[in-house]
């Protein structure tokens, strides 16, 4: 059988909604953490974990920050219509479209779209004590992807202060709630630096800066990445077998640092989230490509990386992508990614993961036993025997490479 060959339904489990966290704990790092090595699985506390981590450890986290990519807007005829900003179109670059004044155009997600044929949606919003009114057109559908322009008419702020002023965080929609307030804070972690997302690296969620701290006297190394989450990590398998599951393109970026940090790593490299994971092998794909003379270094397929040249270490791949990034002066290698990663799946980088307890039938627990094999079942079953919480705000696991 081959690895697309791969029956979704073997990855299932019984998951009873009441385990599902619809609240996070009052403490970030109060959460319980399954330690899985060497075929034990064990309970800890989240608190412990700079005690699990060897200190010849560079621990890798994502440091993208959740956007208000929600907008609630109201016809005059009563019509609630719900817009999700999903991927920036003009500006095309992140950073660029929350930096735009004025006007930006956005691929959006239009909850109940056939109430807005035509004409312009209006949200009045306050700044300053002044009331200013922000604006959609739809220039154009497509299935689900809406073409919308944005507009309006404070020219003092930019379209990220606009959404914080006007949207609503994105929880993810098997929470069946409402984003509130405490949301703002909570699905967020306390190292995000770079709007983007529209759902948090939850793995993150547990850490503290006293947590961080404590690694970092152990002699953990800490880097970070990006990968800016699309609303694609929430997309159900619905084929029967994986090979005919398409992955959501994610835009991925290292810093210069980072890779000269992975370069030097002798020991471990632990990844902070599968969102860290897809990058950090991303990456290695691309310093594969860089050796191998393969002209498209910006974009890893979805099932590509399993025809390339396999035998290349951690360390030449990622030298490969350091003398390149010397070489053209590049401080930020800014690429895409549709890597998938299922059982059969040879990690290149990572020894370990962090990671929260994913929902049955997922690409997210293919990732898992890529890592761990069929003990996935035996980690989930413990989980479940023991009350951990699941999902985005449940508990979390330490899972080192089998």
């Amino acid at each position: 059988m081959g690895l697309k060959d791969i029956k979704i339904e073997d990855f299932t489990y019984n998951l009873p909604e009441e385990r599902i966290a619809k609240y996070p704990l009052a403490q970030r790092d109060a959460s319980k953490l399954l330690v899985y090595k060497e075929g034990n699985v064990d309970e800890y506390s989240f608190k412990d974990i700079s005690s699990l981590v060897p200190s010849d450890t560079t621990l890798v986290f994502n440091n993208t920050k959740v956007i208000h990519a929600r907008l609630i807007f109201h016809k005059t005829t009563g019509a609630r219509i719900e817009i999700f900003c999903l991927n920036p179109l003009e500006p095309s670059d992140y950073s660029l479209v929350f930096q735009s004044k004025k006007s930006c155009v956005w691929d959006c997600i239009v909850g109940n779209s056939k109430k807005w044929k035509t004409g312009s949606l209006e949200m009045p919003f306050e700044y300053n004590n002044t009331e200013y009114v922000l604006s959609a057109v739809r220039d154009f559908t497509d299935g689900e992807s809406n073409r919308i322009r944005f507009s309006w008419n404070c020219e003092d702020l930019t379209f990220g202060e606009v959404l914080e002023i006007t949207g609503k965080i994105p929880v993810p929609p098997y929470l069946n709630r409402d984003s509130e307030d405490s949301d703002t804070v909570r699905y967020q972690t306390v190292y995000s630096k770079y709007e983007g997302s529209v759902a948090a690296p939850t793995a993150g969620l547990h850490f503290t800066d006293s947590v961080i701290e404590s690694l970092k006297n152990k002699g953990v190394s800490i880097s970070e990445l990006t990968l800016h989450v699309g609303a694609g990590t929430f997309k159900p398998v619905k084929s029967e077998n994986i090979g005919g599951h398409d992955m959501h393109t994610e835009r991925i970026s290292i810093s210069l640092e980072t890779v000269k940090e992975i370069v030097e790593t002798k020991e471990n490299v632990f990844a902070v989230g599968t969102t860290s994971v897809r990058t950090l092998e991303s990456f290695y794909w691309i310093g594969v490509k860089l050796l191998e003379g393969v002209e498209d270094i910006d974009f890893i397929g979805q099932w590509e990386i399993y025809d390339l040249k396999q035998d290349y270490t951690r360390k030449e791949a990622y030298e490969a992508i350091y003398n390149y990034m010397k070489e053209h002066s590049i401080e930020l290698y800014v690429a895409s990614t549709k890597i998938i990663i299922v059982p059969g799946y040879d990690y290149k980088v990572i020894d370990a993961i962090v990671t929260n307890f994913h929902q049955p039938n997922s690409t997210l627990l293919l990732l898992v036993s890529a890592l761990v094999g069929e003990d996935w079942h035996k980690i989930y079953k413990f989980a479940l025997e023991r009350d951990f919480r699941f999902l985005s705000y449940g508990d979390s696991s330490l899972l080192f490479k089998k």
